[in-house]
């Protein structure tokens, strides 16, 4: 393979030294990209070096570097400093997203719980925010703070650990974008819980980041196999969900965290990204690696399953460097985040009434949670689903699963999209916090859908495999 990538080198400097006609600059990232849309210059491929262009076209290597900051910036390659650049991974279909699996339907569906999404009769109304808003004027210069001031310091003060600085984005999710395009280059490795959610592994693939998944038990992450990762990967990040995790419902232990902060101890070049996503409706307590590594941990708090997804609204904190970098990039796009919105999220923060709603919300999700569970477990059905809005439920084989309970009308999620690798076992999500009534009778169907495919009939012919790998 080494070989095959030098003979390609030198045969793709032969292809970029053909294609330019302008050797300004512009022309020749023209004519780079023209290469790249065109297949010619194949994703991955590891350009020839800027001296070696300069020197096949006669211009200086100060040109050639201006023709490659403008490819980076469009998207067309990305840079590795020292190891060099390469074509940038290309769009992926949307069919071909592990993010567009989730909801893949196989019928008719009359109660669908595979979205993943909250119970919206349980969200805090905002009608009384926004009549205590008014017409509040909140923006009077494009370069003022991104974040609410009075938002800020009432973030601050729920922080898991004091964060260096504090910002305020559209979304968990748009969050993570941000900071992965802050930190990850193609070809870096990233580690991150198996199983992880969908997006997460959608958006680090788009990046052509190199994805490593980390075995978990109900702590979360287990500290032995994170160590082994990072002597084996040397990874430029660590992505993991502190509690509620999506899709298991694990959250990390102060025990957890502390194991995991000592194995990351001996590699200062790692950052950890956290996405407490569930926010509010999380039964356990908010924790955080930052407690013990608050120069390199950069945590997200979601706002959009607790106070309501239309929102679009999650804080991001951190190092100074990362929140910087995320807030520059956004002056040349969005800016901000609406301060209205902000000016939403406040009230129900601060909101005695919002706070009783959001406080009834997560005593629901708890009781719904335990119910399904009881009978599942009285089925004799595996499953997980110790905090958040979702259930993980091991099953004989995963589409006759899904196909048992598409019959009924009953849609859930696929386990397959949240696997880094293989698990051990089949599974689907059940998005638990939807479900209001009917458990016992959704429970028989769910058994009967866990054993479909099951060798035998009756009781199945071998042990039913136990929690997740």
């Amino acid at each position: 393979m080494f070989c095959y990538l030098i003979f390609r080198s030198g045969s793709l400097l032969g292809l970029i030294a053909g294609a330019v006609d302008d050797r300004s600059a512009r022309g020749i990232a023209a004519a780079v990209s023209r290469l790249v849309t065109a297949g010619e210059l194949p994703t991955g491929a590891r350009l020839p070096t800027v001296r070696d262009v300069a020197r096949e076209l006669g211009v200086s290597p100060t040109t050639v570097s201006e023709a490659w900051r403008s490819l980076a910036r469009a998207g067309a390659i990305q840079t590795r400093g020292r190891s060099g650049s390469f074509v940038a991974t290309p769009a992926v279909p949307r069919g071909r997203l592990r993010y567009a699996q989730l909801g893949a339907g196989l019928g008719p569906v009359t109660h669908d719980y595979s979205t993943g999404v909250p119970d919206y009769d349980l969200l805090p109304s905002i009608t009384d925010s926004l009549a205590r808003i008014g017409d509040a004027r909140l923006t009077t210069s494009y370069l003022e703070a991104p974040v609410l001031p009075p938002l800020e310091t009432v973030l601050r003060q729920r922080w898991p650990y004091p964060p260096e600085q504090v910002t305020v984005v559209d979304g968990a999710m748009d969050a993570l974008d941000r900071v992965v395009a802050t930190l990850v280059r193609f070809g870096d490795h990233v580690l991150v819980e198996n199983p992880a959610f969908p997006p997460v592994l959608d958006l680090l693939d788009a990046v052509g980041a190199t994805v490593v998944g980390v075995p978990m038990d109900e702590h979360g992450m287990r500290p032995e196999a994170l160590g082994a990762a990072l002597k084996a990967y040397e990874p430029v990040a660590v992505v993991l969900q502190p509690r509620a995790q999506n899709p298991t419902g694990a959250g990390l232990s102060a025990r957890r965290v502390a194991e995991l902060a000592a194995e990351l101890a001996a590699y200062p070049e790692v950052t950890l990204v956290e996405d407490d996503h569930a926010g509010d409706i999380a039964t356990a307590p908010p924790v955080s690696l930052g407690a013990h590594l608050p120069d390199r941990t950069v945590h997200v708090a979601g706002f959009s399953k607790s106070h309501g997804p239309d929102l679009r609204l999650a804080a991001l904190g951190g190092p100074a460097e990362v929140i910087t970098a995320v807030t520059d990039r956004r002056l040349l796009g969005p800016g901000w985040s609406s301060r209205l919105l902000q000016a939403v999220l406040l009230d129900l923060l601060t909101s005695p009434d919002a706070e009783a709603q959001v406080a009834a919300a997560r005593e629901v999700y708890a009781r719904r949670r335990a119910t399904m569970l009881a009978e599942l477990a009285a089925r004799d059905v595996t499953a997980t689903a110790a905090d958040g809005i979702n259930l993980w439920m091991t099953v004989e084989d995963q589409q006759m699963a899904m196909l048992a309970l598409a019959a009924h009308g009953i849609a859930v999620a696929p386990g397959t999209p949240f696997a880094v690798t293989p698990l051990g076992a089949d599974h689907v999500r059940v998005t638990v916090g939807l479900i209001r009534d009917g458990h016992a009778e959704l429970a028989d169907i769910l058994a009967a859908a866990a054993r479909a495919g099951a060798r035998g009939s009756g009781p199945r012919s071998r042990p039913h495999p136990r929690g997740w790998r």
